[in-house]
């Protein structure tokens, strides 16, 4: 923890105080030892703060610079700079009470010159963290590279049509992982932040695929190489900046990882304002990929749909929240991934302390979604609702359809005889979203 803490206005660990006065910087609802289904609130939901938006966002936008009050940055990209960050970053996670956090590269460490000072350059910052890590208890959930960033990665990194740039990602990648290695990093995330196209008529989409599942298969062998047993993430988006990019949505990451033998290596790592994106909810995300087993961790933010851009918002809708933890509780959780805040403190929120209320609202929000979803759990309502809904499937010629036993002309026959269908029955939609409410 820093000497000389930028967060003297800060207890040294935010304390669990359900009768805490509103708007106090306490948690309400997130105790990290309450046990929920047999296992703590801690474990159940692995919080992890990000470096990129928590210790190097500005709050700049599209349309002006930063507005962000960082008393502990100098401005500059030197490597005191970044060295002077790792304290106050560990001061910042102590003192919030999360027990993991996650970067990129290019985050914690400057770029240099070339490849070489910018691999020396990491190398001073992660044994900077690995003391941090050691002194506080904190770890790293997963590491990443930064391989859209740059200029150079314009046409992309792993799909750029350009030899060179794939093979100075490859390096850069090597060197990641090596580093998420040595910090004891349990993940290892693929964002393919350019890894799209802008325009049809000058791309080989093929062949440009074709080099995405060759860059995993190499990062996967020399994981494997290095003793790194970390399980591999890929995070879906649709676009932005692309127009298109190759890792849409679940379904489309599933479907690459399927056609490119790459199933047992990688998993997704889900993000809320992602799923929007891709005009999907964060729920039907989640579970796309829980049900084929490929739910590996999520990234905790939301969108807001007015604007219809990756604002990356703190989550503080419970609705949400109760979603996402039915889907991971019904799966018996994350690990060795975790809840990510993916998240950023808006542009008018620019004083240190708002980073606090950001990551407390966010931590007491899925503590209360964890909450609410082992209730419904434990009245099973939901699960009945479904059970019976499908009951049609547990015997007869239901049963005979799952278990392989008929096909068409056996059906035929079986409707002939019968003549017509049995009739439909309500979903009852209205009445269990109200029964959803009541648990809110």
């Amino acid at each position: 923890m820093a000497k000389n803490s930028f967060f003297s206005n800060v207890p040294a660990k935010i304390p669990f105080d359900p009768k805490a006065k509103k708007g106090a910087l306490a948690f309400k609802h997130y105790d990290e030892n309450k046990v929920v289904e047999g296992r703590s609130m801690r474990d159940w939901l692995r919080f992890a703060v990000c470096y990129w938006h928590t210790f190097r966002g500005t709050g700049s936008d599209p349309f002006g610079p930063g507005t962000m009050q960082r008393p502990w940055d100098d401005g500059s990209d030197s490597l005191k700079n970044a060295l002077n960050r790792v304290d106050v970053a560990f001061d910042f996670i102590s003192r919030l009470g999360a027990p993991y956090y996650c970067f990129h590269d290019r985050d914690v460490a400057p770029e240099g010159a070339n490849l070489a000072k910018s691999n020396k350059n990491l190398d001073a910052v992660a044994a900077k963290l690995k003391e941090a890590q050691a002194k506080t208890g904190i770890k790293l959930l997963w590491g990443t590279a930064n391989l859209f960033s740059n200029p150079r990665f314009m046409h992309g990194a792993a799909t750029s049509c350009n030899a060179d740039v794939f093979a100075y990602s490859a390096a850069q990648v090597k060197k990641a992982i090596e580093v998420t290695n040595e910090l004891g990093g349990e993940n290892y995330v693929f964002w393919g932040g350019r890894e799209g196209y802008m325009n049809l008529f000058n791309t080989d989409m093929k062949r440009e695929l074709d080099h995405l599942a060759k860059f995993m298969h190499m990062a996967h062998d020399h994981a494997k190489k290095i003793g790194f047993k970390g399980q591999f993430l890929f995070e879906p988006k649709p676009k932005e900046p692309t127009k298109h990019q190759y890792d849409y949505d679940a379904a489309a990451c599933l479907n690459f990882i399927r056609a490119n033998d790459l199933e047992g290596i990688v998993k997704l790592n889900i993000e809320t304002n992602h799923a929007t994106l891709a005009g999907h909810t964060m729920m039907h995300e989640l579970e796309y990929a829980s049900i084929q087993g490929a739910l590996g961790s999520i990234d905790a933010n939301t969108g807001d749909l007015l604007l219809g851009w990756d604002t990356d918002q703190f989550p503080t809708d419970i609705y949400l929240t109760t979603q996402c933890m039915l889907v991971i509780m019904k799966q018996g959780g994350l690990a060795p991934g975790g809840v990510n805040f993916d998240a950023k403190v808006r542009r008018e929120s620019f004083e240190p302390l708002d980073l606090f209320y950001a990551h407390v609202g966010g931590m007491d929000a899925f503590a209360r979604g964890l909450k609410i979803a082992a209730a419904i759990r434990k009245e099973g309502i939901l699960s009945d609702i479904v059970k019976q809904r499908y009951r049609s499937y547990d015997a007869g010629i239901g049963q005979q359809i799952e278990q392989g036993k008929v096909g068409f002309a056996e059906l035929e026959k079986y409707m002939l005889g019968k003549g017509n269908p049995n009739p439909n029955e309500s979903g009852r939609q209205e009445m269990i979203e109200n029964i959803i409410n009541e648990y809110l």
